[in-house]
């Protein structure tokens, strides 16, 4: 339910005089949750050490028709800014005063046992919640200047940033310590992929604004950069 579907409601029932508006109003469609994904819980153990995946780490740009699963994505999502530490919400990727500006969102074309369209990664309760009903991989690609890459990728993780999180406490610093950030969290899905031997790329030439519509990103984000993910073509 939209917020003004809700408003709505809840001044109907106002004016029908209902004495308890909340108990009539949880009998209505409670649509956000019918849009929120639980994911698989993330592996704390791999078989590829970390050496191993820095050594094999490169840029793909070719990925094969095929589906990623879901705890792949799960992985992916969990590198790229899942919770290590509960009580201080500390996460994969270090962040100037803990202050944690990103923001990731995944493009979904074709994962097994999850619907086409955007979702929006929130870390904490490692869970999707699907904000767009349309598979934008085209779209994007086009923002990103026609690259192949994005198009043809079975996922496509954005990544973006709110710079007030940050400028709160680190003023004119802001842009160097999200951008610092952003290379953080990038570095470590290229490393999960690779363990995972799946391909990335980082993405960094696109149209911000075109990019920001068509995800639907919130006016106080930036966006930043763009990683397809998929099984290697070669």
């Amino acid at each position: 339910m939209t917020t003004r579907a809700l408003l709505l409601s809840l001044a109907v029932l106002a004016m029908r005089g209902v004495t308890s508006a909340q108990e009539e109003l949880n009998t209505l469609p409670q649509e956000s949750a019918m849009k929120t994904i639980k994911l698989p819980a993330p592996s704390m153990k791999g078989a590829t050490s970390l050496e191993e995946a820095l050594l094999k780490r490169r840029s793909v740009r070719a990925y094969r028709e095929a589906p990623l699963t879901m705890e792949e994505i799960s992985q992916l999502l969990w590198a790229a800014q899942g919770i290590t530490e509960k009580d201080k919400g500390l996460r994969t990727a270090p962040s100037a005063g803990a202050l944690y500006p990103l923001e990731v969102y995944m493009v979904v074309g074709n994962v097994t046992g999850l619907a086409k369209g955007v979702y929006q990664y929130r870390p904490h309760e490692h869970i999707l919640v699907k904000v767009a009903e349309e598979d934008v991989r085209k779209e994007v690609s086009h923002a990103a200047l026609d690259q192949e890459s994005v198009r043809d990728a079975p996922a496509v993780l954005v990544f973006s940033a709110v710079m007030e999180r940050t400028a709160v406490k680190y003023g004119t610093r802001t842009a160097r310590y999200v951008y610092m950030e952003a290379g953080h969290a990038a570095q470590n899905v290229f490393l999960q992929a690779t363990a995972l031997n799946l391909g990335t790329v980082v993405v960094g030439a696109f149209y911000d604004e075109e990019v920001k519509k068509v995800i639907g990103m919130d006016a106080g984000e930036s966006a930043l950069s763009i990683m397809p993910v998929g099984r290697r073509a070669m």
